[in-house]
Parts: structure tokens; C-alpha cells; sequence
């Protein structure tokens, strides 16, 4: 994690540094554009939350292969995660995505209120997904 930390740690404070610069730059020449200045800043802020996050973490776990100076290859082999192969749950999740998108265009709530279901539902049929395969294997 030390890798992840360092780096946001640098987005977030060039950032805040754009946006003192955007900010100056645009008062010297008519007044100051707040949007632009506005937006630096808040991404810097959340540049500054994932930065807050990876130090945090990095502080309490013991270090990776990828953080130590002394690892070897071999330190990072094996298992990484169980992931599935093939899901259509993503695809249901879009589709919601999209459903919602349309709904809020055409001024129709239900219809963005219908979409939310199908996300909320495909979201949950995501997530347990691995759980139902293995209480099949159990059983």
C-alpha cells in the first residue's frame, strides 16, 4: 500500500495547488472563475479521502511482496482471490443503470424508481453470487 499512498498523496496536493494556481490565474485576468476552482478543490479533496484511506490501511497491515525492498518474485505467488468466470449479473446491473438513466431523462420517477429495484436486486444477486454456488457444492 505504500505505493498507493504516496501517489494520491501527490494527485491530491498538485490538485489543491491547481486550484490556488486556477484561482490566481483567473484573478489576474478578469475575476475568479469559481466552478473551475471549485472543482480542483473538491477533486483534490477526494484525491486527498483515498490518500487518507491507503495510509491508513498501509499503517496496519503487515507489508506486501510489492512494498518490501528485499521480496523475491516467489513472495507473490499464488491464490490472489476467487473470482467467478462468467456472471450476467453485471449485465442486469447496467441495464437498471440504463433504466434509471431514462427514467430521470423522461421525467418519469417510477420508471427511475423501477430501475433502482432492478439495480438494487442484480447488485445483491452479484454480491451473494459465490454463496449460493457454494452451499450447492455442500449439499
Amino acid at each position: 500500500m505504500r505505493n498507493e499512498w504516496i501517489l494520491f498523496g501527490f494527485i491530491s496536493a498538485y490538485l489543491y495547488v491547481a486550484a490556488g494556481v486556477y484561482a490566481l490565474w483567473t484573478t489576474l485576468t478578469t475575476s475568479v472563475e469559481w466552478a473551475g476552482t471549485a472543482a480542483l478543490f473538491v477533486s483534490g479533496s477526494l484525491a486527498g479521502i483515498i490518500w487518507l484511506y491507503f495510509w491508513l490501511v498501509y499503517r496496519r497491515i503487515d507489508p506486501r511482496p510489492e512494498d518490501r525492498e528485499q521480496a523475491e518474485i516467489a513472495d507473490g505467488a499464488g491464490v490472489v482471490g476467487s473470482f467467478s468466470p462468467a456472471s450476467y449479473w453485471p449485465l442486469g446491473i447496467g441495464l437498471g443503470a440504463a433504466v434509471i438513466a431514462f427514467g430521470l431523462a423522461a421525467d418519469q420517477i417510477w420508471l427511475a424508481l423501477a430501475g433502482l429495484g432492478v439495480v438494487l436486486a442484480t447488485t445483491a444477486g452479484l454480491l451473494f453470487e459465490n454463496y449460493v454456488l457454494h452451499d450447492r457444492r455442500r449439499g
